[in-house]
């Protein structure tokens, strides 16, 4: 093979990315995630998924996907829109009037205010109240705690001297 045949090709791959790249970023920076700072979403912006740690998201424009907060609040303003599920541990949902959501709405550890006239395409499950947040902070490590006594009995079984029987 010749120096001009390997090159067409790598030229072609490289014309290639250089063309394509900028599009896949492009879409990359729809998406919105913070920690520490509230997201709002304008009235004639469109995100894709929209992700907070310990801040809230505020919804007057469109999320094209799904909003999830943990340890902070969604609210969704009069015409706002969500496609996708909205998730909130430790946090609460407002839905405004006219607010559309198209999937589910699950909220761990809060409250769902919702309008009378805004919309819910899919499931609602609301486990309230903080202790639904201790159980599943807590669960994983009482699991733990119990395999581990399990365990040590096991081994203490195993190791305890046989006595003799009494006669």
């Amino acid at each position: 093979m010749s120096y001009s045949s390997l090159s067409r090709p790598l030229i072609a791959c490289l014309v290639s990315w250089i063309v394509l790249a900028p599009a896949a970023w492009a879409q990359k920076d729809r998406d919105r995630t913070q920690v520490g700072h509230n997201i709002t979403i304008g009235p004639n912006e469109q995100v894709s998924d929209a992700t907070c740690f310990g801040c809230g998201v505020r919804v007057r424009g469109h999320v094209s996907s799904d909003v999830t907060t943990f340890g902070g609040s969604v609210v969704i303003e009069e015409g706002g829109q969500v496609d996708g599920d909205i998730t909130t541990f430790g946090g609460g949902i407002r839905l405004g009037k006219d607010a559309n959501v198209k999937g589910d709405v699950t909220v761990f550890g809060g409250r769902i205010q919702r309008d009378p006239e805004a919309t819910i395409g899919g499931d609602v499950t609301n486990m309230g109240g903080p202790g639904w947040i201790a159980l599943i902070v807590l669960a994983p490590f009482i699991f733990l705690g119990l395999v581990a006594a399990l365990i040590v009995w096991v081994i203490r079984r195993l190791l305890r001297p046989s006595m003799p029987a009494a006669a």
